[in-house]
């Protein structure tokens, strides 16, 4: 079992800077890929950025260029940077971990980022 903690939301203006950290603790004995993903009311949630174990790193174009992921291994710990932040950027973001040989997912319980003036 893995448990995800998220912390770092909240409201900013637009142009902004906020961090994102996501904490997994439990059984990680197994290669993992992590990620943030995003959901606004009324869309579907969506893939913003993930890292797989060997650090590749993947973006959503709309966010290429604003938003940097990156992982601390020794704290089993993922982190979304987002600069110049956009009120389209507002939405509930949400961790996600995947055991990689097997597909197993976790999810965060979702922290709120709103931009706005």
């Amino acid at each position: 079992q893995v448990q995800l903690q998220e912390s770092g939301g909240g409201l900013v203006q637009p142009g902004g800077s906020l961090r994102l950290s996501c904490a997994a603790s439990g059984d990680l004995t197994h290669a993992y890929r992590m990620g943030w993903w995003r959901q606004s009311p009324g869309k579907q949630r969506v893939l913003v950025a993930s890292i797989t174990d060997a650090g590749s790193a993947n973006y959503l174009d709309s966010i290429k260029g604003r938003f940097t992921i990156s992982r601390d291994y020794a704290k089993n710990t993922v982190y979304l940077q987002m600069n110049s932040l956009k009120p389209d950027d507002t939405a509930v973001y949400y961790c996600r971990l995947v055991i990689e040989h097997i597909g197993y997912e976790y999810w965060g319980q979702g922290t709120q980022v709103t931009v706005s003036s």
